[in-house]
């Protein structure tokens, strides 16, 4: 067709003579052109791939996993396992839901909480790029193309079967599957295929919500305040203070006592007494100093916590710092978020090396530190006598190939072992 003699067409009676008219024209006779020769499945495969586009990645699959439970930092390696077992399967995992409260065996008291009310969502698979990621829910294309996989728990249950499902499952048998569901009862709190670096690099990529930080920012400048000795701080200011994660609780004396037994082995119990000489005698500590306790309240019978310290050592909890409040608003897993987040920020930290919350601790502060550095330590394990009668020094050995020491505990706590 000569478009040189459009001036002179009609269309449906229309003469055409302007630009926007010949456009349109055009446009309408592609349209008539598609519809009448091209055939539906070409239509629908357009349709689906301008779907798939909107989910960022037409070949996107998942891994769902059932609402992770126990402690936060329990919490935070069984999301952990999640994660690496997607990435183990080549697939995305599906933004699971954490437990709020501590109640880990009443099933219908876990409280449920969504993950991105805890950590922030998109910052994690910006962090994680690469390496892992999480989906949401609305990114799925079929949300009845799903293969359910009993996974096991238990001591019947062995890490290499465990493993041995998960080579199964990553045959093509379940490849073409947009959805692998787990189910079991807690699973991914029992199994460890992966070495400490990989699970290093997940807890990298969690990072808080800026509402539970900016708690954490209030407690931490009620610490520092109190350590300057005015009522009145520059926000530039670095006054230094000690954490101490004193575990003295009752559920934890319980534990670690059946430990000591099974394991026969008798450092993993410290009692307060123990824990303030200790805590006294760390080489270069400076005084005069602010020792904050990290404490379960809700599950303390001593309430002589802040006695029997040291002179010079100045020993503070929720009460005395006048932050009480600020914990009180939010549910279990939030609290102890908070209190993980200002014993991270501590200039020196100690803990008990059979604690997962210690243990997490002395592994991001050793991240953070550029690894192994002995010379450097700020961490210790009040549990382990060190030289002089303070407590051991600690940092996480990143060679190890699996996280099963920190998992469980462990008196092996120098990165040079």
């Amino acid at each position: 067709m000569d478009l040189s003699k459009l001036n002179h067409f009609r269309f449906f009676g229309l003469r055409l003579t302007s630009l926007i008219s010949k456009t349109i024209f055009l446009i309408v006779i592609a349209f008539i052109i598609r519809t009448l020769f091209l055939p539906k499945s070409f239509e629908f495969g357009i349709e689906q791939g301008l779907s798939g586009l909107k989910s960022g990645n037409p070949q996107m699959k998942f891994l769902e996993v059932p609402q992770i439970v126990w402690g936060l930092n329990n919490q935070k390696i069984a999301f952990a396992r999640a994660c690496l077992t997607a990435r183990l399967l080549n697939r995305t995992l599906l933004m699971p839901s954490l437990s709020a409260s501590l109640f880990y065996k009443e099933i219908d008291q876990l409280e449920p909480i969504s993950f991105d009310k805890v950590f922030q969502f998109e910052k994690f698979n910006s962090l994680c790029n690469g390496f892992v990621q999480l989906g949401r829910y609305s990114d799925l294309e079929n949300r009845s193309d799903i293969v359910t996989v009993q996974k096991g728990s238990g001591r019947r249950w062995t890490i290499e079967r465990d493993l041995d499902q998960l080579n199964e499952l990553n045959k093509d048998a379940n490849d073409g599957s947009e959805t692998i569901r787990i189910v079991g009862k807690n699973p991914f709190l029992w199994q460890d295929h992966w070495p400490v670096t990989d699970y290093a690099k997940v807890f990298e990529c969690l990072v808080l919500v800026d509402e539970i930080s900016k708690e954490a920012d209030k407690v931490v400048a009620k610490i520092r305040e109190l350590g300057s000795g005015s009522n009145v701080v520059s926000s530039n200011a670095r006054v230094p203070y000690v954490a101490v994660h004193m575990r003295i609780e009752k559920d934890w004396m319980i534990h670690c006592k059946k430990r000591e037994q099974r394991s026969n082995v008798s450092d993993i119990c410290s009692s307060k007494d123990e824990i303030t000489t200790r805590v006294s005698k760390i080489p270069g500590l400076k005084t005069p100093m602010i020792v904050y306790v990290a404490v379960a309240d809700a599950l303390l019978e001593d309430g002589s916590i802040l006695n029997g310290w040291s002179h010079g050592l100045q020993p503070v909890e929720k009460k005395k710092l006048g932050v009480v409040e600020i914990y009180k608003k939010h549910p279990y897993l939030i609290q102890s978020a908070i209190d993980y987040e200002v014993c991270l920020r501590a200039d020196v930290f100690v803990g008990n090396s059979y604690s997962t919350f210690s243990s997490l601790l002395v592994l991001e502060r050793t991240v953070r530190m550029g690894g192994c550095r002995m010379d450097h330590v700020s961490s210790y394990a009040y549990n382990l006598k060190g030289e002089s009668g303070g407590p051991r020094p600690w940092m996480t050995s990143l060679s190890d190939s699996s996280l099963e020491a920190i998992s469980y505990g462990s008196n092996n706590i120098s990165c040079l072992d």
